[in-house]
Order: C-alpha cells, then sequence, then structure tokens
C-alpha cells in the first residue's frame, strides 16, 4: 500500500490518554476541548501539559469532572456520542469502539452485552479518551494504522470488582480474534481496555515500522512514571516508500492434512475474503509426509478477514504473514466480438505500450461451446482481433 500512515509504538503498553497525548503532541486535537465542552451532560474539561516520562518529553491529557459519574449502560454511552459535535465517521468509529468494550465486558461477566452497565470504562474520561482519539487520527487523515507487539504488564490490579490479574481478563478478551499481537512485561497494569479496545478497531495489525518518509512523532505520556521504561506511547506519521512498488501482505500456511477436495473452494473463500491472488504450492514436510503451502496475497485492512478464511476453511492452526512488495502494470478492458459472442481482453500496458493481451478464459470457452469450434482456435483469433483493436 502507499499513502500516509501511522505507525504506534506500544512496547510500553497502551491507554486511552496515552494515545490523546500521542495526538496532542501532533496538534491534531484543538477541537477536543470544544466537543467536551458541547456535551453538557459530562461536567468536563480537557487539560494538556508537557512532562518527562524517564529521558523523554511527552504530553500529557487530563480529563477533570465535577460530579460523580453514574454507571452508564452502552445505550446511555450512544447517547452522549449522537449530542457530540464531531463527524459522522468519528460518531460510527467511537460507537464501534464501545461495542467492542461492551462485549467484552459481557463476555467476562456472563452477562448478556445489552445489560453491561460500564464502569471504568465507562467514566467520563473514557468517553473522552474514545472519542479524542478517534477525532484526532480523523484530523491527521492517515490511510492505514499499525501498531508493535503491545506490552500488556503483569501482576494484579484493583478494579470495582476487586483484584484482578493483568493482563485483565477484559484486556485478553478484547484482543482474542484480532491481528494484534501482545506480550507481557512488567509487574504492573500496561495496558487499559480502553487503549487495547481502540487499537482492537484502529489498527490493522501488528508490525514492525513500515518503510516510511518520517513526517512527525507524536509522544503521549501515561499518569505513571515507571522505573524500567519510559512510560509513552509513540506515533510516527509519514508516507509510505516503496520505489514505485506497492506493499502488500503474503499470508501462508503449511497444511498437510486437508482432503485435496476442499482446496479448490478455500482458494474461491480466499478471493472471496479479499485476497487479490491466491495459490497452492505443493511441498515436502517432516518424515516426507507430502502438503501444501497455501499462499494469499493481500492488504492490510482486508489481513484479518483472509486469516479467518484459512483458520475456518482449513485445517491449519497457525499463519505467517510478511511484507512483499508487488509492481503492477496499468491494466484495462476492452472487447472484441468473435462467433457472434463478446470476448473480453484485459491488456496491460507499460509506458503506454500495450505488452500483454489476454482474453477472458470464461468468454472463450462460451464462446467455442456456442459455435462448435476448438477453444484455442477461438482464443487466438479473440488475441488477433484484440491486437488489431489496439493498433
Amino acid at each position: 500500500m502507499s499513502g500516509r500512515v501511522g505507525w504506534l509504538d506500544c512496547t510500553s503498553g497502551v491507554s486511552g490518554d496515552m494515545l490523546l497525548g500521542a495526538l496532542a503532541d501532533l496538534d491534531a486535537l484543538d477541537a477536543l476541548s470544544d466537543v467536551v465542552k458541547g456535551a453538557a451532560e459530562l461536567h468536563a474539561n480537557v487539560t494538556v501539559s508537557t512532562v518527562t516520562r524517564g529521558a523523554l518529553s511527552a504530553q500529557r491529557v487530563t480529563v477533570d469532572y465535577n460530579d460523580a459519574q453514574p454507571h452508564r449502560s452502552r445505550a446511555d454511552v450512544q447517547r452522549i456520542l449522537e449530542a457530540m459535535s464531531v463527524p459522522d465517521a468519528v460518531r460510527a468509529t467511537a460507537g464501534r469502539v464501545f461495542d467492542r468494550l461492551a462485549t467484552a465486558e459481557a463476555h467476562v461477566h456472563g452477562v448478556d452485552v445489552n445489560d453491561v452497565q460500564f464502569h471504568e470504562v465507562g467514566a467520563v474520561d473514557a468517553i473522552v479518551d474514545v472519542v479524542g482519539v478517534c477525532l484526532g487520527l480523523h484530523t491527521l487523515g492517515v490511510d492505514g494504522l499499525t501498531v508493535s507487539p503491545i506490552a500488556l504488564g503483569g501482576g494484579t490490579t484493583d478494579t470495582q470488582h476487586g483484584p484482578v490479574p493483568v493482563p485483565g481478563p477484559a484486556v485478553l478478551a478484547l484482543l482474542a480474534d484480532t491481528a494484534l499481537v501482545a506480550s507481557g512485561g512488567g509487574d504492573c497494569e500496561l495496558a487499559t481496555p480502553t487503549g487495547v479496545a481502540l487499537l482492537a478497531e484502529l489498527a490493522a495489525g501488528t508490525s514492525d515500522m513500515p518503510p516510511m518518509r518520517i513526517e512527525s512523532v507524536g509522544v503521549g505520556a501515561g499518569g505513571r512514571d515507571l522505573v524500567d521504561r519510559p512510560n509513552v506511547v509513540r506515533l510516527v506519521v509519514g508516507v509510505t516508500t516503496s520505489d514505485g512498488d506497492d506493499e502488500w501482505l503474503l499470508v501462508e500456511a503449511n497444511v498437510d492434512d486437508l482432503d485435496p477436495r476442499l482446496w479448490p473452494g478455500v482458494l474461491d473463500a480466499l478471493l472471496a475474503a479479499g485476497a487479490a491472488d491466491a495459490w497452492l504450492t505443493p511441498i515436502v514436510m517432516k518424515k516426507g509426509r507430502p502438503a501444501h503451502t497455501v499462499s494469499a496475497l493481500t492488504t492490510s485492512d482486508r489481513i484479518d478477514d483472509v486469516r479467518r478464511v484459512l483458520f475456518v476453511e482449513t485445517s491449519t492452526i497457525g499463519a505467517r504473514t510478511s511484507r512483499v512488495g508487488k509492481t503492477a502494470l496499468d491494466r484495462e478492458w476492452v472487447e472484441v466480438q468473435i462467433e457472434g459472442r463478446a470476448i473480453r481482453i484485459k491488456v496491460a500496458r507499460l509506458g503506454g505500450v500495450a505488452v500483454s493481451v489476454n482474453p477472458e478464459w470464461d468468454d472463450v470457452s462460451a464462446a467455442a461451446k456456442s459455435s462448435g469450434r476448438a477453444a484455442k482456435d477461438v482464443l487466438a483469433d479473440a488475441t488477433a482481433a484484440a491486437r488489431q483493436l489496439l493498433g
């Protein structure tokens, strides 16, 4: 892919206020204060200050409010979102983040999602965190967001439900069935449910920092000053550079125990899920077992759907992902008439010159059957007609 992208360094964890701080450092939160003041029910205001965490200078965003905040249902939160003066896209994204939080809370506490009462994550500062992060990224106009492996921490933490182990159950529930990679580290809570829910919704997956021309770096501070690391999130924003090649993701798995009659359906499902191409390669695995490597080429916004097909439609229990470059010629479609039937022709150009002319096989096959001619003859005629058309 190409375009303006963001990459988050979450090796010290993540929380909503840390993400807000990084966006504030990039001057992407100028509108947030007015948005919060306009939501009268919150009785809140936002302040930004410069602090140090370890050896790093960072922006610390705090949300102050006067009144005790009630427990809120998902419907209560949505009502507040609807009253906020933000773009519709921001409101919709924030709503999906709270849907994730509600689903995780329902799973952890064994209740129906409609009966969830937000406690810590439903407090006013979390509402501001979610809306602010969605608004800030919307303001930056990044085309894609990826994240480093997320440090979750360890030990225990106190909640309104009592002490819980770290990583907390809600955090683990939020990470399940995402493309995000997490790790432990430390003896305290490093990743909060709000921060993880935002990444689960907004980030396409986990990666090293992609090749880019860096435009700016925002550093957001957490509330504590940790002993073993700067308690910050860094947001790197830039433009991807690939010397003219688009950047793609290659997802692969080795499979040695799948009924071969299933493979055509698997490849069709991968393409339907958003893979630009999908294929099988025969291999020999350990102990001489014959097997196949199934491969799919896709983009970061479709990677979750493609991985899901691999896990659901095949017997694999793991898949590897790598970044690859892909150089594509300019393409167009033209149409010729053979035996009274239209045959589509895919034309690829290099520097404006047609270097590849390929009739669509389904059209060739249909024309051959209807005319009673050999398919190879129809193919040759269609190719010749296309080249004549193109001059």
